[in-house]
């Protein structure tokens, strides 16, 4: 049984979505129990509205809230009986096996390190959400925790995100790329220059060379490493253009009456189409490097995006991530 603490207070819509997509999780998948932490009265008569297996649900209760605009170190510090700190401290002690919050993603990167604690010689944690692509998913890596991130640990990012992406996501042998201004290696800023030559030597990993962001979305590797500021804007850009893409053709369809028309006959495919580019379906960004899985969801996540958080933890936790995670790091991956 692999069991999962869900911060029921953290997030824009906490706690009706955490919960309903907490109930959603423990009752498609048998293997998962969920440790729902926050204000237990709160959680308890939110609990009444659905139908679950009682044996696979706790409620830990947690009084306190930390908000997003608290300063993270801070509100770590002082907000002992918080949902974050509480369902923090449940991974630590062993027992939860991971950690899924919507909450401020300050407090939880802090809460993480601080926390549940760093592998050894893994030297900065970093973020790595699942982006939708033509050929599937890709990995960006690191995309909000590490804003000035030096070359060794954008080498890091790359080994811990191909052990993600073969071992998780079932890529046999993932291509990873680094972000850059062009193809050419004479291209890109000085980080990006010291990083190239330093993935060229690692021969635990399928190096594919620079990738410019524009074929992100075309699926052209699988591992995309970027330090968090450029990986921040890529996630956030990529967001925005789907959901302004989206909006676009629902209103030329519904402008008109022939386009209503058009619409229904294209409806199933659209459908699809709109499916596979719903970051909802991808559950939450994990914490790499940790010694237990601490799972970043969207703050306006869904009551969906936190039942596919959630279930990606068990994939996570089966396959023992953080240990061959460790394993990879205390080598220098070169031959």
């Amino acid at each position: 049984m692999i069991r999962v603490a869900v911060d029921a207070m953290g997030g824009d819509y906490a706690p009706d979505e955490m919960i309903r997509g907490a109930v959603e999780a423990v009752n498609q998948n048998e293997n998962i129990a969920v440790l729902l932490v926050g204000q237990e009265q709160i959680i308890r008569q939110k609990l009444t509205e659905y139908t679950y297996p009682e044996d696979r649900m706790q409620i830990v209760n947690a009084t306190e809230v930390i908000d997003n605009d608290e300063m993270p170190t801070l509100a770590i510090r002082r907000k002992k009986d918080s949902s974050i700190v509480v369902g923090m401290n449940l991974v630590k002690s062993g027992e939860a096996d991971a950690i899924v919050s919507c909450g401020s993603t300050g407090a939880v990167l802090v809460g993480g390190q601080a926390i549940v604690g760093r592998l050894p010689s893994v030297k900065r944690p970093p973020l790595a959400p699942l982006v939708p692509t033509v050929e599937g998913v890709s990995l960006l890596i690191d995309c909000g925790a590490n804003v000035d991130a030096r070359a060794e640990h954008l080498v890091q990012f790359a080994r811990m995100g191909s052990i993600y992406m073969r071992d998780v996501m079932g890529i046999q042998q993932p291509r990873v790329a680094l972000v850059n201004i062009g193809a050419e290696e004479e291209k890109g800023n000085a980080l990006v220059k010291e990083t190239m030559p330093l993935l060229k030597e690692c021969t635990d990993i399928h190096f594919i060379g620079s990738i410019e962001a524009r074929d992100i979305p075309y699926g052209k590797a699988d591992v995309i490493v970027c330090e968090a500021f450029v990986g921040n804007v890529i996630l956030k850009l990529y967001e925005g253009v789907g959901g302004a893409l989206i909006q676009e053709i629902k209103q030329a369809m519904l402008g008109s009456t022939r386009g209503k028309i058009g619409a229904l006959l294209a409806k199933p495919s659209l459908k699809n189409v709109v499916k596979k580019f719903d970051s909802s379906e991808y559950g939450g960004a994990p914490l790499l490097g940790l010694n237990r899985l601490v799972v970043k969801a969207h703050g306006s996540s869904n009551h969906k995006e936190v039942c596919n958080a959630v279930l990606q933890c068990e994939t996570f936790a089966r396959q023992q991530i953080s240990d061959k995670i460790k394993t990879c790091i205390q080598t220098d991956g070169k031959e």
